[in-house]
């Protein structure tokens, strides 16, 4: 397992808290556009619906539309562009979204509103894939879970800001104006990939499907996965059904839904700001704290779902400590499966959307069962706990193999903590 260990890169030489390059935030400013778009047609479902003559639920397939385009899409594109330069790769891609975008904004039916959604999907998780094993690539191995951080804050911005702002342009312009403010945006984006993304040269021996597929023989893979997709859905499974808990069930008027949705995402960007800081130095200490808060919080939830105060200050620590952990679920994914860093922004891309996707029908198979939308936080935590349980098995398999590699000899065990030991919590002296 370890007869391929290299030495430490120039990169991984560097001091422990470089600086982010410019190249990271323009990933950061693409993955907004690609944020709002997949979350803004929460705040459009009804005008689209009646512009479209289709029932509410009909157009809410367009929300599913994309995330099952994610699902599949990641691993579909990080194969077929494998071979591919990567800086290529990005304009493509965030030009193919940008045109989907436009596409949506001129649909003169439901069906093609839909195909340009799926479409869009495709390339969204294609540039997802590409773009995190690009940031990972420019930035030294101590400083991982700060590159995803801004990606991801890209993400929440998209929630704090570009997702209210699409509601309000369709409310005041028409929901196809918040589909031509994203090509917009996405052609602000493609401007900062062509001058500022760096040239990553393919390595001189070109990347194998069949090789880069053995990532997925390693346990430590599957359970990254496992951990991504159910620490995702357990929040989600809540937070889907948030709007008609507070109003349902917590009382309070409908004007404060978006307001409390708001709430969330800047907790969600106070969260990856923090963990994206820690995760690096933490990476296990950041899964076990942040998965360990969203259960509580979760439960709290279902025990205090008839306090507006109670909700409403939940919603915000939920969105803190779901995106506390996620720069760690990626950081670990490029750690485990460093050998194929495209298959493992794909892998870890999917396995969120897998959580994005279940969670909620886990949440709605509750509700549809009488139980009530207090019972989705419930349902949630149980995700959660199952997830908390596979990082402790996790980390004993990680620990047992630091002591292999530490017992094998002092030179290879430097060579591989270099790598991996940044993840445990006694790791501070490693930088």
């Amino acid at each position: 397992m370890f007869a391929h260990v290299m030495p430490p890169s120039p990169a991984e030489r560097t001091p422990a808290r470089p600086r982010m390059p410019l190249a990271v935030y323009i990933l950061g400013l693409s993955v907004f556009a690609l944020g709002t778009s997949e979350f803004m047609l929460s705040g459009l479902l009804p005008t689209i619906a009646d512009d479209m003559n289709v029932s509410i639920p009909r157009a809410g397939l367009l929300i599913s539309a994309f995330a099952i385009g994610m699902v599949v899409g990641a691993p579909l594109l990080a194969v077929a562009t494998l071979r591919l330069p990567r800086k290529t790769t990005l304009i493509t891609l965030i030009t193919v979204f940008g045109l989907g975008q436009v596409a949506g904004a001129l649909a003169p039916n439901y069906e093609i509103l839909f195909a340009s959604r799926v479409v869009s999907a495709l390339a969204c998780a294609g540039f997802w894939a590409v773009g995190a094993a690009v940031a990972i690539a420019t930035v030294p191995v101590n400083a991982r879970a700060r590159a995803m951080a801004v990606m991801i804050g890209g993400l929440s911005i998209a929630n704090v800001l570009g997702v209210p702002a699409g509601a309000f342009l369709g409310e005041h312009l028409g929901w196809r104006s918040a589909f031509w403010a994203v090509g917009a945006a996405s052609a602000i984006a493609l401007v900062g990939i062509l001058a500022k993304i760096p040239h990553i040269p393919l390595p001189e021996r070109r990347p194998e499907l069949k090789g880069e597929l053995t990532i997925y023989r390693d346990r430590q893979v599957w359970l990254s996965i496992v951990i991504t997709a159910l620490a995702a859905g357990g929040v989600f499974c809540a937070f889907s059904y948030l709007a008609p808990l507070l109003t349902d069930v917590a009382g309070l008027d409908a004007r404060w839904v978006s307001a409390v949705l708001g709430l969330f995402g800047v907790g969600a960007l106070i969260g990856t700001t923090i963990g994206g800081r820690v995760a690096d130095a933490h990476l296990f200490g950041v899964l076990l704290s942040g998965i360990t808060a969203s259960t509580v919080f979760l439960a709290a939830l279902a025990l205090f779902a008839s306090s507006p105060v109670a909700v409403v200050v939940l919603s915000f620590l939920l969105g803190v400590s779901a995106f506390y952990t996620a720069p760690a679920l990626n950081a670990r994914m490029f750690n485990v499966a460093g050998a194929a860093p495209t298959l493992a922004g794909a892998t870890t891309t999917a396995a969120f959307n897998l959580g994005n996707t279940g969670g909620p029908w886990l949440g709605g198979t509750v509700i549809d069962g009488g139980l009530g939308f207090p019972a989705t936080a419930w349902a949630g935590g149980a995700m959660t706990l199952v997830a908390l349980a596979a990082v402790a098995v996790s980390l004993r398999l990680h620990t047992s193999r630091s002591r292999v590699v530490a017992g094998a000899g002092a030179g290879r065990a430097e060579q591989v903590e270099r790598a991996e030991l940044a993840e445990l919590a006694d790791e501070k002296s490693a930088f």
